[in-house]
């Protein structure tokens, strides 16, 4: 059984539909389940919101902040797509052009964050990129091969494969190779030698909606979940694919995430993050839940942890202002409704995600420290 992890809860809206940290974690920005983006800052003890980001004309289904150039990109139903460039105090919207004639569904930058991919409802992906002669944002379309709404994306650490999940059942990785944009790296790597939306693979392996693909940190592992309760793992994708399907007694995951190469975080419909491990064969299992649901709080040492990260997190302790943060409270369970939404904060020096934070249909985000090795 897991050990319990440490959480801290910030209400921040009702329903949150997704979220994104800034570089540093000092600020987040999410939609509050509308057509707008909410950036909140940590002030001395309470949260407070700072800009409000109202260019779509419907709701946002998607937010990635990137780490080193600090600009904001977010996709909408509206079918539009915009980069925000921070000038001073304010928040400068650039429109990227992505051609879709149905809803823009996820969004993610590349690791390199000199591209960015959109999953959309147009069964397409687009892989848009800065054009600097023209001064704009444009994309490249992969088309003909999904059947069906393209529902998450994960980019390969290499920067040029990109993986999507589609509601036609189907697990698929592309190449994204733009000549001007990737350079064609001087190893025996076949990434850089396919062509832009190129196939690499398709996984056949489930009969249903599939969510949250997600690669490990070396590239090696692919994970994404079925909406029939599976968890599916494929090893050494691009070479002779090895897939292992582990079936759920509860309910299905819409998300996941690896915290080392042998651990992997599931979030869903269960409303309690749930725990996957590899033993030494390569075998993977399901350990348990990471939030320990409890009716009063108690005095144990994952209290302590719990009250200590909280701290961390700036929970605040007035919740009067409109535009600050409800203080936690203590319930059984982190979440009370399906859980959408993770994302991962902190890393140790070794790689693996110390901290993560998750968002879903009752609002968040909460943030949770990894409870360590599971026993």
């Amino acid at each position: 059984m897991a050990a319990t992890a440490a959480v801290a809860i910030h209400q921040f809206a009702e329903c949150i539909t997704c979220h994104a940290w800034s570089p540093d974690q000092s600020m987040i920005a999410f939609c509050p389940n509308n057509n707008e983006v909410h950036i909140y800052k940590f002030f001395t003890d309470k949260w407070e919101k700072l800009h409000v980001l109202s260019k779509h004309d419907q709701i946002v289904s998607g937010i990635d902040w990137s780490r080193s150039s600090n600009k904001i990109v977010t996709v909408s139903h509206d079918r539009n797509s915009y980069v925000w460039t921070q000038e001073g105090s304010d928040w400068i919207p650039t429109l990227v052009i992505l051609k879709l004639n149905r809803a823009a569904l996820c969004v993610q930058w590349s690791p390199k964050e000199n591209k960015f991919a959109v999953g959309s409802g147009a069964k397409s992906v687009c892989v848009c990129y800065y054009e600097q002669e023209n001064n704009w944002w444009i994309s490249k379309v992969i088309r003909k091969r999904h059947e069906s709404s393209v529902t998450s994306l994960a980019w390969h650490p290499n920067n040029i494969y990109l993986a999507t999940t589609s509601t036609d059942g189907k697990c698929r990785v592309f190449s994204t190779f733009i000549k001007g944009v990737d350079t064609r790296g001087s190893q025996s790597s076949t990434s850089t030698d396919s062509k832009f939306g190129e196939q690499i693979a398709q996984l056949d392996l489930s009969s249903t909606w599939v969510f949250g693909v997600r690669w490990s940190a070396s590239g090696k592992t692919l994970a994404y979940a079925g909406h029939n309760s599976m968890i599916y793992f494929v090893d050494e994708v691009e070479s002779a694919p090895a897939a292992q399907n582990l079936a759920l007694r509860d309910l299905p995951l819409r998300d996941v995430l690896f915290v080392s190469e042998r651990t992997v975080i599931g979030v869903g419909f269960d409303c309690n993050p749930m725990i996957f491990a590899a033993d030494e064969t390569g075998l993977w299992s399901f350990v348990g839940f990471l939030d320990e649901r409890k009716a009063t709080p108690s005095t144990s040492k994952a209290s302590q942890l719990s009250e200590a990260l909280g701290k961390l997190y700036g929970q605040s302790k007035q919740g009067t202002s409109s535009d600050s943060v409800e203080p936690s409270k203590p319930r059984g369970g982190a979440h009370e409704n399906c859980i959408t939404c993770i994302v991962p904060l902190t890393k140790g020096r070794d790689g693996t995600i110390k901290r993560f934070s998750t968002s879903g249909l009752d609002a968040g985000p909460a943030g949770f420290q990894d409870p360590g090795p599971a026993r």
